[in-house]
């Protein structure tokens, strides 16, 4: 997206808001998750904010909801992950329920800087483990 108008030739408009949506879809999945987390405060009798304008029904419709959807993401990554040359990550599935919230932090993280800091790049270090590797920061850039 550094160049709108040279994705948009490449992929075409139908293509490319089927991207914006995507792109959109999966940042705003992280970044609202948390609000989402709190209704699995009405299962176990906490207070919910929402608990003064929605009927007991409808707040554990919606729980029941939430439940049914954590289980479908559960088998639904487990199926993903069925073949025999991906057998082995079977047993990280369970560890998606700490990538949610820490992909959650990195929304906000993002989001903190694409305010503060527009043109900043927090790049990703590749290669830590290369015995030739050289680190460069910039820190700017």
């Amino acid at each position: 997206m550094r160049a709108p108008k040279m994705l948009l030739q490449q992929l075409g408009w139908w293509k490319f808001i089927g991207f914006q949506i995507t792109f959109l879809g999966a940042l705003s999945q992280f970044f609202f998750a948390p609000a989402l987390w709190s209704f699995w405060a009405i299962p176990f009798g906490y207070y919910h904010p929402l608990s003064e304008f929605l009927s007991s029904a409808t707040l554990w419709t919606i729980g029941v909801i939430f439940f049914t959807t954590e289980i479908a993401t559960i088998l639904i990554s487990m199926r993903a992950v069925s073949r025999t040359q991906h057998q082995k990550l079977k047993r990280w599935v369970p560890t998606l329920h700490f990538y949610y919230p820490l992909a959650a932090l990195a929304s906000y993280k993002g989001f903190y800087e694409i305010l503060t800091r527009p043109f900043y790049w927090d790049k990703t270090d590749h290669g830590a483990f290369q015995p030739n590797h050289i680190h460069i920061t910039d820190q700017d850039g």
